[in-house]
């Protein structure tokens, strides 16, 4: 177990252990948005624009995350958000 371990989360370009990493932009663009959502409660069109800029925010970094990730762990996790992106956008 701990062979698949290793090589599910070693990073490929570093060989360290990697499991979480420092956001990129669409990510600090995703927690801005979604803390001034969460703080400010916004009605109408403002709440909605809110909203869609955290889904699309989420979506590229889940996508970003899916075709660059640094070892397949984080490749999973973007798999994983990005369909969580798609099923609750339908």
């Amino acid at each position: 177990m701990s062979r698949f371990l290793n090589w599910f989360f070693r990073n490929r370009a570093t060989g360290e252990i990697t499991i979480a990493q420092m956001p990129n932009p669409a990510l600090w663009i995703v927690l801005a948005a979604s803390l001034l959502s969460w703080v400010w409660h916004p009605p109408g069109q403002a709440g909605t624009n809110l909203d869609c800029l955290v889904k699309a925010g989420l979506f590229v970094w889940a996508f970003d995350e899916l075709l660059r990730g640094v070892n397949p762990w984080r490749r999973c996790l973007g798999a994983a958000v990005l369909a969580y992106v798609i099923a609750t956008a339908v």
